[in-house]
């Protein structure tokens, strides 16, 4: 959820919010639960959750973490999340959404060790990561109004983007090339992407699902969960061959387990069901928790933990 979206919770449901998320013992879809829910509260007890979950042993969760706290634009959580780009023992997923959400939260200050890893990770997602970070804070910089600031780089998916969408002056055709062609620079070509998202007409849509072949596994990553973003049926095939490809690289097959788990068509949910014993655990556990998303929605409740008004922790233990 984009920054400026925060809801209010008791000091006592913080508490349980957090040791939900940092105890171990629970099913992973539990404790997305509770990540998904802290990440709409401000304050020092859910970045610190949130940072001491960026050192799980799941993979999955602390990559996640690291993309909440960049989605919540919370510039005391930057050393924490610099030490863990740094750190390569770390998983690659893990250092590529603390780059991503070192651009997302936008300082300067991030400028030096993102142009360090830029040049020294040994991951080529991390370093296209980087790369993108870097744009993003440098065309913050060159925009002086803060509203056109926000204007600019808003998403109508509440999310905060890597990359600013290109221009709407440009046809769909014109974004296709941009985003297909693989000589140009991968900041303008998630730009195209997310301007073909941003108008989400057949045409559009069609463009992203080709771009699933894209040379770059970031990029590839990225199309995956815009078309979950999308919901649209139209791209259950091509993202159920990539949650099927175990060669493919962990990152883009959890995107697509998450966005079939959005598109939620009776094949994604059996694909779902068979892949949630891979032997990927980014993989096994994206599955996991895309279920679970999907029993909460079409049972009617959130799978967010506290979209009710001033809640108890009985309440949140009972739904639970």
């Amino acid at each position: 959820m984009a920054s400026g979206s925060y809801f209010e919770a008791p000091q006592a449901t913080v508490k349980f919010l957090c040791d939900r998320l940092l105890d171990k013992s629970q099913p992973i879809s539990e404790r997305f639960r509770a990540l998904f829910s802290l990440r709409n509260l401000q304050g020092p007890a859910p970045r610190d959750a949130l940072i001491l979950a960026t050192r799980d042993e799941s993979n999955l969760l602390a990559h996640e973490a690291a993309f909440a706290l960049g989605q919540m634009q919370d510039a005391e959580a930057v050393p924490a999340l610099e030490k863990i780009l740094e750190d390569y023992s770390l998983h690659p997923i893990v250092r590529h959404e603390a780059a991503e959400a070192l651009g997302a939260i936008g300082l300067e200050s991030n400028i030096p060790t993102l142009k360090r890893s830029l040049l020294e990770d040994p991951a080529q997602e991390v370093r296209e990561t980087c790369e993108l970070a870097l744009r993003r804070i440098d065309e913050q910089k060159c925009v002086n109004n803060i509203d056109e600031i926000s204007t600019e780089m808003k998403s109508p998916f509440l999310s905060v983007d890597p990359a600013a969408p290109a221009s709407f002056s440009s046809s769909i055709d014109q974004l296709r090339e941009v985003l297909l062609n693989e000589r140009n620079g991968m900041y303008e070509r998630y730009g195209a992407l997310f301007a073909l998202r941003n108008l989400g007409v057949d045409r559009a849509v069609d463009a992203i699902i080709a771009s699933l072949i894209a040379g770059s596994a970031l990029l590839r990553h990225e199309v995956a969960y815009v078309l979950g973003q999308l919901q649209d049926k139209a791209a259950s095939a091509a993202l159920s061959d990539i949650l099927r490809n175990s060669c493919e690289h962990p990152m883009v097959r959890h995107e697509a387990a998450e966005a079939l788990g959005s598109i939620a068509d009776h094949d994604s949910i059996s694909l779902l069901e068979e892949f949630k014993a891979d032997s990927e655990p980014i993989v096994s556990q994206s599955c996991e928790v895309a279920l679970s998303m999907l029993e909460y929605e079409q049972s009617g409740k959130s799978f967010e933990y506290f979209f009710m008004e001033a809640p108890e922790v009985h309440q949140i233990i009972n739904e639970a």
